[in-house]
């Protein structure tokens, strides 16, 4: 992306951040402490791997040494760390506490990747990105961890065009999400077409390819960060290696995700 597209992303990303902000702000304990959809995680909890995972993105973009030191952390955990990271924040602060220090990383990590040198690549727990590629992956997890929180608090959030983003990286990773299962992913590239919020269309991939997955912008957001189960989606495919990428779809790095379960009132 050009320095442009990274300024516009990191103006999208504070924007989503913003919007979550406004969910939390308020919250009694209580509500703090209200379940998501995400097993064994409260409202806190989303808040506090934000937090966490906009810290160690700070590091990364200000000292790449320090940040090498959490990934060989990580490395000795790989399966939990995660977890553990936001139970540590979670169990050491109140809630007006966490949300504070949310706040303060987002900010700091966006001065950052403002001041950092065009061109400049971060190394992450996978490939090292350049600064729309962080800026992406933090509004990526910004706005699926914010779906958890709604999903919590019973509200339901209007698709914004900053979904674009998060539909490009379930795109880009294809790949991964075959690799982290142990599987050959196809050679060939499927066009992938998509409704935004607005009825603009999002297209991906050659005009003509044989594998094509469709539906609303939306929906595909919700099955590559794996939000919502795909029986539970408007998102359709053709070709028999569309339909398994939509079975095993993921936006995230890491292993492969559970997923959630199919609504039991379809």
């Amino acid at each position: 992306m050009s320095d442009a597209a990274a300024v516009s992303v990191l103006d999208d990303l504070g924007e989503e951040g913003e919007e979550l902000d406004a969910l939390v702000t308020g919250l009694s304990a209580e509500g703090w402490a209200l379940p998501t959809p995400a097993e064994r995680w409260t409202v806190a909890h989303q808040i506090a791997h934000l937090a966490w995972t906009d810290e160690v993105a700070l590091l990364s973009v200000t000292d790449p040494d320090a940040f090498a030191g959490e990934v060989e952390t990580a490395m000795t955990d790989p399966h939990s760390f995660v977890d553990r990271a936001a139970e540590e924040l979670v169990g050491a602060l109140e809630p007006d506490a966490l949300h504070a220090r949310w706040r303060d990383g987002r900010r700091r990590l966006q001065e950052a990747m403002r001041a950092a040198t065009p061109g400049s690549r971060f190394p992450w727990y996978g490939p090292p990105m350049k600064v729309a590629s962080m800026a992406s992956a933090r509004l990526m997890e910004t706005w699926a961890h914010g779906q958890d929180v709604a999903d919590a608090l019973g509200v339901t959030r209007a698709p914004s065009g900053r979904l674009r983003h998060v539909a490009r990286i379930g795109v880009r990773a294809r790949d991964y999400a075959y690799l982290v299962r142990g599987m050959k992913a196809p050679e060939e590239e499927f066009r992938v077409e998509l409704t935004g919020p607005d009825g603009e269309l999002i297209a991906y991939g050659p005009e003509g390819a044989p594998q094509r997955v469709t539906g609303p912008l939306y929906d595909f957001c919700l099955l590559v960060t794996q939000r919502a189960h795909r029986d539970d989606l408007a998102v359709r495919a053709v070709g028999a290696d569309a339909e398994r990428w939509l079975d095993i779809a993921q936006a995230f790095a890491g292993p492969a995700g559970p997923g959630r379960p199919a609504r039991k009132d379809r």
